[in-house]
């Protein structure tokens, strides 16, 4: 049962606790984990919080929570804050679900775009050593030079995700996909 005598005071916590379970659950499309996002749901509706204040909350391990707030610093889900007169550093929630997403999608698409970029580059080019070699079978040949092909128009797909990367962090991605604005 609640733990508030005011009825209104325990429908928003309730409330809270609703959307809280939710970004909770559904945080694991940011490889985070389950600690991590409990979390970061709990300090969205939060200004701040020290290490202190979230181990209590959430009663958490020092290893787990500091754990989780790198984990979660890393996708910029999460910032270290300034707080005057105090020694203890501060911690507050990106509550800006356009920016969490910006910075963690674009983060894994550019380490895909790299990584396999890079893997199509070097075997195009061991692919064009065989074509180039004398003694190839006609056989060899054909299958080098459609593997060679076939990377080729792989790179259309990278091409593209980094354009959408480029988009995204830039806000032109707003033009074709604008925000919604309720008034």
């Amino acid at each position: 049962m609640s733990e508030y005598r005011d009825p209104s005071r325990a429908k928003v916590e309730e409330a809270k606790d609703k959307v809280i379970g939710a970004i909770a659950e559904t945080m694991d499309l940011y490889g985070v984990t389950p600690a991590a996002a409990n979390l970061y749901a709990t300090m969205y509706f939060k200004d701040q919080m020290t290490l202190d204040e979230m181990r209590e909350e959430l009663e958490m391990s020092k290893p787990s929570m500091s754990t989780s707030v790198r984990k979660l610093q890393e996708n910029a889900m999460v910032k270290k804050t300034y707080t005057r007169g105090s020694r203890k550093h501060t911690y507050a929630a990106e509550k800006n679900f356009f920016r969490s997403f910006m910075v963690f999608y674009c983060q894994m698409w550019e380490r895909e775009v790299k990584m396999n970029m890079e893997a199509i580059e070097e075997a195009q080019s061991d692919l064009q050593d065989v074509l180039n070699d004398d003694s190839s079978s006609t056989e060899t040949l054909d299958e080098a030079r459609k593997t060679y092909d076939q990377l080729e128009d792989s790179k259309t797909y990278y091409r593209w995700l980094q354009d959408l990367v480029e988009n995204i962090q830039s806000g032109e991605i707003f033009e074709f996909l604008p925000k919604e604005k309720h008034e």
